[in-house]
């Protein structure tokens, strides 16, 4: 079916990068509770592929996100949110007959009700079976608006999750990958859900982590899919990978090479609003540091400064400070990394002019319900743990 033309800022220019995966329409509750007991919803957008997308596109990264919606207002809002963050959706079709994936968010509170999931717990309820998305397969690269932006692309990411939606959704992440093109870097986010494998073999993932140039996990996620969250471990357990960036649960990223090279790099103290995005969020300032061609210990800064501007906004979406901030954040000494505090209010930390507080601007209204951890900063959640929940 012909795509909709959907109005959205100006873009940065022709892609640089292409995400490829299944997004969906969110309903958020009014209240904490179980779901028997809210009164309304809150329509919003969620995905992990168009997260990365939006936020790669803030930092200066022209991106385009591909995928498929139903010819139905889900489908049509999820194209205007991601289109009004400036990414490109002309090659995302529009399917006449499948709809648009749905999950409920339910939000655990203090109501007393004996199937309240408690104060800090959610749990998503999906109804995506059958999905426009869950339709995608190598049929896509026979689009000529995808196989244009693919051909342009100079990095495509890619996730686990499209993995498990279908066997047509399987084969296209293996075509793909099969493609390897000399100037384009492919990376693949395990983005590991339970939910999404009880009726499909897990063993078909490996395969492809293995056959991507940036290979991302988080140490969690890892020991819960393959029985190992060490990155040494991983590190052998992937030799191909250019290289493996593993998120762990002490608060720290870790980049392996392939040569046997390993860099650590703590996360910053945040004060935590909100977790919804983040592991999105540091996948697009790495691979965002990547492009630019950043040292490795910088690209995991930007990472981590942009998981870390994630966690201080409501919702999936947030802008980094401005652009000498930001550099003086990336070349700061350790001790100054370490000293460095991100809120709701701003930032903080010896490495900025005069020690002052510099503002962040969320660039999202969402106002996904949450519970903030109070008012003193504290090392921020592993951002394999905070990733958009699909």
């Amino acid at each position: 079916m012909p795509r909709e033309d959907t109005p959205g800022p100006a873009r940065l220019g022709p892609p640089t990068a292409v995400c490829v995966g299944e997004s969906m329409a969110v309903l958020l509750p009014d209240r904490p509770g179980p779901l028997e007991t809210v009164e309304n919803f809150r329509l919003s957008v969620g995905g992990a592929e168009s997260n990365v997308a939006g936020a790669l596109t803030a930092l200066g990264v022209p991106t385009a996100w591909i995928s498929r919606v139903g010819d139905d207002g889900f489908g049509r809002r999820l194209l205007a949110e991601v289109a009004a963050r400036g990414v490109d959706v002309s090659a995302v079709s529009v399917d006449p007959r499948r709809p648009t994936g749905l999950y409920l968010k339910e939000v655990g509170g203090s109501t007393g009700h004996r199937h309240d999931l408690g104060p800090g717990r959610s749990r998503l309820h999906y109804h995506r079976r059958g999905s426009a998305a869950a339709a995608l397969s190598p049929a896509l690269l026979d689009d000529p608006a995808a196989a244009r932006l693919l051909a342009g692309a100079r990095l495509l990411h890619l996730s686990g999750i499209t993995a498990a939606l279908s066997d047509g959704c399987l084969a296209l992440l293996r075509t793909l990958l099969a493609d390897r093109r000399p100037n384009r870097l492919v990376s693949f986010d395990l983005n590991w859900r339970p939910s999404l494998w009880y009726d499909r073999d897990p063993a078909v993932l490996p395969p492809l982590l293995d056959a991507a140039d940036v290979l991302l996990l988080g140490a969690d996620e890892a020991e819960a899919a393959f029985g190992t969250g060490d990155p040494a471990a991983l590190r052998r357990r992937f030799p191909t990978p250019a290289t493996v960036v593993v998120k762990d649960a002490a608060r720290t990223v870790t980049a392996l090479e392939r040569d046997g090279t390993a860099i650590a790099e703590p996360a910053l103290a945040v004060e935590v609003v909100e977790a919804t995005g983040a592991g999105d969020a540091f996948a697009a300032g790495y691979l965002a540091g990547t492009v630019r061609g950043l040292d490795q210990r910088r690209r995991l800064r930007l990472g981590h400064l942009s998981a870390a501007c994630a966690l201080t906004a409501h919702g999936d979406q947030a802008e980094l400070p401005p652009a000498p901030v930001v550099t003086a954040l990336l070349d700061t000494s350790p001790a100054d990394w370490a000293a460095t505090r991100v809120t709701a209010d701003g930032i903080t930390g010896p490495a900025l002019p005069a020690a002052r507080t510099v503002p962040t601007s969320p660039t999202s209204t969402d106002t996904h319900p949450s519970t903030p951890t109070g008012t003193n900063p504290s090392p921020s959640p592993s951002p394999s743990r905070t990733s958009g929940a699909r």
